[in-house]
Order: C-alpha cells, then structure tokens, then sequence
C-alpha cells in the first residue's frame, strides 16, 4: 500500500511537470509565433515603403532628366538670344544718342523775311550761346528794327520765362553796346531804367514778360539763360 502510494505520487509529480513544461513550451511556441508575425508584418511593411521609395526615385530621375532638358533647352535660347540681345542694345544706344542730340537742338525754327531763327532749348552763358550759334551755322540775333522785336517778342514769348540771350553786349568797352557783327547799337528797346550795369552786367537779354517791345535788360554775362540764334 505505502509503495503504491509512493508510486501514484512520483506518477503526479511526473505529470506535474510535464505538464508545466509542455505548458512553457507551448506558451514559447506561441510567443515564436507572435514574434514571427511581427517579423513578417514588419518585412511586408519595409518592402511596401522600399516599392513607394523606388517609385519615388524613378519620379524624382524622370524630373531630373526633365529640367536637364528645360535647362539645355533654356541655354539654347539664351544663346539664339544673345545676337538679338546685342542688336536690340545698338538700337536703343543708336536711339538714345538720337534722344540726346533731338534735346539739345533748337527747340523753334521760324522765318521772318529773309531771316531764319532758332531758340536754343537749354541755358547758357552768353559766350557759350553765342557759341552755340555758331555750331549751328548761325550767330546771336541781330535786333535792330521795331518790327523785328515785336516779331521776337511774340515768337518767344512762352519759351523765354527767364529771358534770352541776343548777340548785344558792351563786354569790350563799357557802355559801348555793339552788335555780334561789331556795328554799333543805334536804336535799342530798352525796359524802363535798363540798362543799369548793376553788378556788371555787359550782355544783353530780351525778356518777354516785360514791356512786349521795349524788353531789353542788361544781365551779367555768365548767367545761364537760353539765346535766340540767326542765319
């Protein structure tokens, strides 16, 4: 009775721990298989982005090849350009200059008689008009009748706010006033208390908005002041 007993209770122990052992097994296997699974899901994860990273790679390639192409295509163009650039730079030199030269011409042209005249469109001292002139196969108008400074004085009226210069001055001998071609001044339109010398003033200007025939006024010579030329 006492070795059967035995028996039965080695026979439980046995079975005790196969069983906790089949049990561990069983429980390891399952863990294998778990961690198996995340294996797998992880691989199928890493192979769907590795797809998604090629497809992305192949784009980016194809965009590349696709601005290297915009990019010689783009050169080609700055190179057909580059004649027409420099063609389309002469003219607008060409035309500048052109502006420059249109500015600086005589801004009138009008007859009188026999008598051609001009206004210079920007102001000079009276040498300088004088010279001016000259360049333009002209010289500083020669006033020396009543009916040629109304004629003067209603030409010019709107572009002489500053008066201009005439070819008149008394730069050689004090209060002696000769012409440009040195004949003497026999009759002059003098303004009102003109002229008066006050701080050397040797040449002389018509200015419009005075008296419309007695406009004449003395003015230092190195004034800038437009000038009215004669051919």
């Amino acid at each position: 009775m006492t070795v059967c007993l035995e028996l039965i209770c080695v026979l439980l122990l046995v079975f005790i721990t196969l069983y906790i052992t089949i049990t561990a097994e069983r429980d390891l296997l399952k863990s294998y298989k778990n961690t198996v699974e995340e294996f797998n899901h992880t691989i199928i994860s890493l192979q769907d982005n590795y797809t998604d990273l090629m497809t992305e790679k192949d784009q980016l390639k194809n965009n590349f090849n696709s601005l290297s192409q915009k990019k010689l295509e783009l050169e080609t163009r700055v190179n057909d350009l580059s004649p027409e650039k420099s063609q389309l730079q002469g003219s607008f030199d060409a035309l500048s200059q052109k502006k420059l030269e249109l500015e600086t011409e005589p801004r009138k042209l009008s007859t009188h008689g026999n008598d051609r005249f001009f206004i210079s469109s920007e102001s000079m001292s009276w040498s300088e008009s004088r010279q001016y002139c000259r360049d333009r196969g002209a010289d500083l108008i020669i006033i020396n009748t009543e009916e040629k400074q109304r004629f003067i004085t209603s030409l010019f009226k709107e572009d002489m706010f500053f008066g201009a210069w005439i070819g008149l001055s008394d730069t050689e001998t004090e209060g002696i006033m000769k012409w440009v071609d040195n004949s003497p001044l026999n009759r002059g339109f003098f303004d009102r208390g003109e002229p008066n010398n006050m701080g050397n003033e040797d040449c002389i200007e018509v200015d419009t908005f005075r008296d419309p025939v007695n406009n004449w006024n003395d003015a230092p010579c190195s004034m800038g002041k437009k000038c009215i030329c004669e051919k």
